[in-house]
């Protein structure tokens, strides 16, 4: 690996991430020709093909799952490198990365303003993104904390808060279904417009779960990938499903009432905190992680 520009790996990187040439140029804001050129620079000094190409896009050949893994090595150490340094400075400085799914914006809020308040020096970045970006980043050491809602199992996660967050119906107070006696069923769902998130989110794949046992495929009329958007739509009359943390403010001022559903599977979905297994957190990294636990309403 002597001798290659660590800018040029980040290219091919980018470009495997993403899935074509074309999506990581648009993210890099370059030409395709000049990630494709960097990236065929590399495949030249290494002497073999990183990537095949498809229909649809592309993706790493073996040796390129080789480079990628490399990649990722060098930047796992030169984080903790960081982490390292920043710890023998206390908590005055260092970084710390937060992914997260939409539903825990308006939760994570005052925490984080708690957080920054008490350590000016540490930068928090939060990347918001669905279930199965939020699991990739903490694997892939791209984030130090993961706050997730009901992920599947994963072997390389580590789990430091965990507490059961229930999906309920979401409707404006004038909808016929607030004025239902008991749970709501799948059936009932069935015969109203429903706005759900894509399948990414935790949200949609426990729904699916439960669908599947039940023998019955909800059909939604509003598919997106904002929250805000899913509450805006049950404010209009609509039906969305989210556990009660994520709409802390519309329930609050009435705008929208929490309607309990009937199928158990529902109630065992559950919201967590997580990191990779074997990652050792910075001081600041670990920090914020124990202010996440203790403040956040997701996990009382």
């Amino acid at each position: 690996m002597r001798g290659i520009h660590e800018q040029r790996l980040h290219y091919f990187v980018e470009a495997v991430r993403l899935g074509s040439v074309r999506a990581a140029a648009d993210a890099l804001d370059i030409a395709p020709s000049a990630v494709s050129r960097q990236i065929a620079q590399v495949e030249a000094e290494l002497g073999v093909d990183l990537i095949e190409r498809h229909r649809r896009g592309i993706t790493p050949t073996e040796a390129g799952q080789l480079v990628l893994d490399y990649f990722r090595q060098r930047q796992t150490q030169l984080d903790g490198l960081r982490d390292a340094i920043a710890d023998l400075q206390g908590l005055r400085t260092g970084n710390v990365v937060l992914a997260i799914g939409e539903g825990f914006i308006g939760d994570l809020s005052h925490t984080l303003g708690d957080f920054s308040a008490r350590h000016p020096e540490i930068e928090v970045r939060v990347n918001v993104v669905g279930t199965n970006e939020v699991i990739r980043q903490v694997v892939e050491d791209e984030a130090h904390l993961g706050l997730v809602f009901n992920p599947p199992r994963d072997p390389h996660l580590r789990v430091h808060g965990s507490r059961p967050q229930p999906l309920y119906a979401l409707v404006a107070p004038e909808h016929p279904l607030a004025r239902t006696q008991g749970p709501v069923s799948l059936d009932e769902l069935a015969r109203h417009r429903l706005a759900l998130p894509e399948i990414s989110y935790g949200i949609r794949q426990m729904l699916d779960a439960v669908e599947q046992a039940a023998g019955l495929r909800l059909a939604p009329t509003l598919t997106c990938n904002t929250f805000a958007l899913l509450k805006h739509y049950a404010r209009e009359g609509g039906v969305t499903l989210l556990p009660l943390f994520a709409a802390t403010q519309e329930l609050d001022s009435g705008a929208l009432r929490a309607l309990p559903l009937a199928d158990p599977g529902f109630a065992r979905a559950h919201v967590e905190l997580v990191t990779r297994l074997g990652r050792k957190l910075s001081r600041a990294a670990d920090e914020l992680r124990a202010s996440l636990v203790q403040q956040m309403t997701a996990f009382r």
